[in-house]
């Protein structure tokens, strides 16, 4: 039997190809989930042992960061093998004994691709930089000096200074968007894009169901390699990275965000359609041209199937107006494209902390990003109500925050051990001192204290991850919005003529509703309770209100 025809029978990969969209993903920070052999870093045998915590959620699939073999001086995010396993985190063995057992309980499995750039060890790097008649010697991004011996132009790295290192070895400089030590890779090269695309497929052929592709928007860069424009001061967006970081002060215009990207993007998108139902979601890291970027890769049926940017996930405190504005903008834009919502990730602080959120308005955001037309990102603790944890400057690891210290900490904060138990000093996430510390605020929280208790908020995740798989108006109905002012947000989901009003309110006193034409009663099945008069709603503060036409 062959590979197709396995796929075909297992009741998981066999799945309606559209499972995606409006899918629940939750994302996994292995190095932080579980450790199963002693050292203090997560693995997979200990991702493997948690899959029934997430299955209970009610998620559609998971997302697992970077576990490929790597000098881990990005945590992952730079790879020296894409077809291996780093032995930190196991063997393929692991791996394919996850994907089983991921699939027994019903859930995706979509792991994190990083082809923008690759670790200086991988042997494609030894090997192109060894000399310009190398086999790879186009493999990467070269230039050579200006005649002052100046880098070739004005990009600079995300992680700070120039884009560009000399290499004494070849005389010429690289390019590298992230730390020095991760050279970008060069797409315009086809041997890079046919490799690259090979990799794809070893993946799918060991059975994932697709990708979550890291910084989408950089495979690229401008041929003539010419310098980015200055943005106008206030123009300028921390989104991407911090303020201290001179970063902000370019248009991105030529250093990524690229039209070559569209061609590659329906090569990547061809080898998903040879598997059943493989998907892709695509970071698009851009503060100025994220949104039209966004709805350019998922257009049509020959591209990403969904890509998510950095709206909800900026210090930027969602009120009504602005979740309206955001919401209306996609709208506008993404077309026949899909957008894939996030609060939190890896990369930013935790949004409990990001917006100073108490409890009652952590549901109530969770209700409202469970609820927006798209598919939905929920970050690993997030169903815990996890805050931020400080981490000492002695206790950091993330090569960010030390570079920024003290005006940007870094992304330890939400890269803490996952709490299990409280009972115990590290959390039952390992019983050897932790990578990074585990967070103390953090025990109360664990997901020990949490089971059976009915008013927590991992059973609000819960029931609200359930009300969502209940309601195809809101996993796949189309959207309209009633409201985005004076505290509130609704809009009105629809599907195969069944509609859902969504009232939340985003402040801390009582607003009244605008209600929407029609004879709405509350949805009895929707984890808010809120009481109507005569079909007048007045929501208390952090509330929201479910309606449907046609609940009894």
């Amino acid at each position: 039997m062959n590979l197709m025809q396995d796929l075909a029978r297992d009741p998981v990969m066999a799945h309606d190809k559209d499972w995606w969209r409006g899918a629940v993903i939750y994302q996994i920070y292995p190095r932080s989930f579980q450790d199963s052999n002693h050292d203090g870093i997560g693995d997979l045998a200990g991702i493997i042992h948690r899959l029934p915590h997430i299955a209970d959620l009610g998620v559609d699939a998971i997302w697992i960061s970077p576990f490929f073999r790597s000098p881990m001086l990005d945590f992952g995010y730079d790879v020296s093998d894409y077809r291996d396993v780093d032995p930190m985190f196991g063997t393929l063995g692991d791996f394919d004994a996850l994907i089983r057992r991921a699939h027994e309980l019903g859930l995706k499995v979509l792991i994190d691709l990083v082809l923008s750039h690759t670790s200086n060890q991988h042997s494609w790097f030894r090997e192109s930089q060894s000399s310009r008649d190398s086999a790879k010697a186009d493999w990467y991004v070269w230039a050579d000096a200006k005649p002052d011996g100046t880098p070739p132009n004005n990009w600079l790295s995300i992680f700070g200074g120039s884009a560009w290192e000399w290499s004494a070895e070849r005389m010429q400089y690289f390019l590298h968007n992230f730390l020095r030590e991760q050279p970008d890779l060069n797409l315009h090269c086809p041997e890079v894009q046919e490799e690259l695309l090979s990799v794809v497929r070893f993946w799918l052929e060991r059975g994932v169901d697709g990708f979550r592709l890291d910084t989408i928007n950089f495979y690229f860069h401008d041929k003539d390699l010419r310098d980015n424009p200055a943005l106008a001061p206030e123009k300028r967006n921390a989104t991407i990275a911090p303020e201290v970081n001179p970063y902000n002060w370019q248009d991105h215009r030529y250093d990524k965000n690229q039209p070559e990207n569209l061609d590659f993007l329906r090569r990547f998108r061809a080898v998903l359609n040879e598997f059943p139902a493989a998907t892709a979601v695509g970071e698009v890291g851009d503060a100025q041209y994220g949104l039209q970027l966004q709805a350019q890769y998922t257009a049509g049926n020959d591209k990403v199937h969904m890509c998510y940017s950095f709206e909800f996930l900026s210090n930027v405190v969602p009120t009504a107006e602005r979740v309206g504005q955001v919401i209306t903008d996609y709208e506008n834009t993404i077309g026949d494209g899909w957008a894939c919502w996030a609060f939190s990730n890896h990369d930013v602080v935790r949004h409990a902390s990001r917006w100073n959120l108490g409890e009652d308005a952590r549901r109530l955001y969770a209700a409202l990003l469970l609820s927006l037309r798209g598919s939905v990102c929920l970050y690993q603790g997030e169903e815990l109500g996890l805050t931020e944890a400080y981490v000492a400057f002695e206790d950091l690891q993330d090569p960010y925050g030390i570079r920024f210290w003290p005006k940007f900490k870094g992304r330890d904060g939400c890269r803490t051990p996952m709490p299990w138990i409280s009972d115990n000093q590290n959390g039952g996430f390992s019983d050897h001192k932790p990578w990074l510390p585990m967070a103390v605020e953090h025990l109360e929280r664990a997901v020990g204290n949490q089971l059976g208790n009915d008013d927590s908020t991992l059973a609000f995740y819960r029931s609200m991850i359930g009300f969502r798989q209940g309601y195809p108006a809101l996993s796949k109905g189309s959207f309209k919005l009633v409201q985005s002012g004076d505290g509130v947000v609704s809009f009105i989901r629809e599907h195969d003529g069944r509609r859902l009003f969504c009232a939340f309110n985003l402040t801390n006193a009582a607003q009244p509703v605008i209600m929407p034409d029609g004879e709405w009663r509350q949805d009895k099945g929707a984890p808010f309770t809120t009481l109507t008069n005569n079909g007048e709603v007045t929501l208390p503060p952090y509330q929201a209100f479910f309606g449907a036409e046609d609940a009894a």
